[in-house]
């Protein structure tokens, strides 16, 4: 009897295993952002990049709320209207940065070239062939010596990136 008790005193003193808690789905504040903005990852307005996917955040119980942020309607934040929640910013693609009359990547210049698909993006070092203003499309060729050349989208300076998925231009 005195071990049964004793058992059931240790087993609700230890620690219950954490609950998975549900997580706010990163591709539909992707889709969210972009219906705000009316423009798309990567478009001139619309974010620069999709939401981190390493972002682990708690689920809402109603929509998030979208917002401009800042003077300059360059950054949306994107909060969940849950007491104690989350908000995040997102910086947006201001197509009036630099243009093609001014690169933003040169050709010959080293870039990091991101690769980028449904739930997951890996970077790589390259070089640029051509050059080319931020949201436009440029050769990059990886960095190991016989790599062939491909496009990608001017994000940044130093970044570029290609969305696999996406139809290409």
């Amino acid at each position: 009897m005195r071990l049964v008790t004793l058992c059931a005193a240790v087993a609700v003193l230890m620690p219950l295993p954490a609950m998975a808690q549900p997580l706010t789905d990163l591709v539909a504040l992707d889709r969210s952002v972009a219906a705000f903005t009316g423009a798309s990852v990567g478009e001139p307005g619309g974010a620069t990049q999709p939401v981190d996917r390493r972002l682990r955040l708690a689920q809402c119980m109603a929509p998030p709320a979208l917002s401009w942020y800042g003077s300059g309607r360059d950054t949306v934040m994107v909060r969940c209207p849950d007491p104690n929640s989350w908000r995040i910013f997102v910086p947006l693609n201001q197509g009036g940065g630099p243009s093609s009359s001014q690169p933003a990547v040169l050709r010959g210049e080293a870039v990091m070239i991101a690769v980028e698909g449904e739930g997951f993006s890996v970077a790589q070092a390259g070089e640029a062939m051509d050059q080319g203003g931020i949201g436009s499309w440029i050769r990059v060729r990886m960095a190991s010596a016989n790599a062939q050349p491909i496009r990608a989208q001017v994000v940044r300076p130093g970044l570029v990136a290609v969305s696999i998925g996406k139809a290409l231009p």
